[in-house]
């Protein structure tokens, strides 16, 4: 019999440029991790910052090694927020589904050797595997059964930003969404009076599953953005309270953003409005 005071264990997954980290970044995770635990019945156990790697082809992105480096010092001093680089290192654009299986495929086996081949997905909704040779299935199932339960759920932690780009048209492919929402979860902060719960409404992908969406209303505003930073360093402004002070130090010593960093993929298309406009041709 399950124990009813059994908490749910979930790891918020927050994936985006981090063009640098700043500290609504990190408010993020510790605004997802106060609603959970105040609803009594989840228990957050980690955190991922997964930067996006140089494909993605956003302008004014800059290396994902400058990248990682930040979101590692500016994590540096947290016991349950961490960052992993396997998305910023793959040679390829990654969907940002491919990445939520991959970390969901560590916590069910953390096999360094796991490859992006074994990041499958929870469920393939309609379809069978195919039957193994000498596959006994109920044993399979009697002993795995304890095993799938104990794993714990991977949300993806977002802005409202990221959960209205759904409705950008080609950005992301609407099988990826309904995976996400319903086998994943998503976790949006919003800011108070803020238009989430109206996309919501008026998606009606989301609306199927938006029990599988949780809202965080983020009261104490702070409208700090990673655009909004880089622009005060090209006009050489104090970013200082902005982000950490070891990310502040870095950007400077390797005076990382200016006019021409901001012009990087200039005039190239986004790597996922490329792929999947390629792909509806097909």
């Amino acid at each position: 019999m399950e124990d009813p005071d059994k908490k749910t264990e979930v790891v918020l997954l927050a994936c985006g440029s981090f063009n640098p980290i700043t500290n609504m970044h990190l408010r993020l995770f510790e605004l997802a991790k106060d609603y959970f635990h105040e609803t009594g019945k989840y228990k957050v156990i980690k955190g991922i910052i997964s930067p996006v790697g140089d494909a993605y082809k956003k302008k004014g992105l800059i290396s994902a090694h400058h990248r990682v480096t930040m979101a590692k010092l500016a994590t540096k001093n947290s016991d349950w927020v961490e960052v992993d680089d396997w998305e910023s290192s793959q040679s390829e654009w990654l969907e940002t589904l491919k990445v939520l299986r991959y970390h969901h495929q560590q916590l069910l086996s953390p096999d360094p050797t796991n490859s992006l081949q074994n990041a499958v997905p929870l469920t393939k909704p309609g379809r069978k595997r195919k039957q193994e040779p000498n596959r006994h299935d109920p044993v399979k199932k009697k002993n795995q059964s304890p095993d799938i339960k104990s794993v714990p759920q991977v949300k993806l932690l977002c802005g409202s930003d990221m959960l209205e780009s759904f409705g950008i048209p080609n950005l992301w492919k609407l099988e990826d969404i309904t995976e996400i929402v319903e086998n994943h979860g998503l976790v949006c902060i919003s800011r108070a009076g803020n238009s989430v719960q109206k996309f919501i409404y008026e998606s009606d992908i989301l609306w199927r599953h938006k029990n599988n969406i949780h809202l965080v209303e983020e009261w104490i505003t702070n409208d700090i953005s990673s655009t909004k930073i880089r622009r005060a360093l090209r006009r050489g402004q104090s970013i200082r309270y902005l982000v950490p002070d070891v990310v502040q130090a870095y950007i400077e010593k390797n005076n990382l953003y200016s006019p021409e960093s901001e012009d990087r993929n200039a005039g190239v298309v986004l790597a996922p409005l490329q792929k999947h406009a390629s792909d509806s041709k097909n």
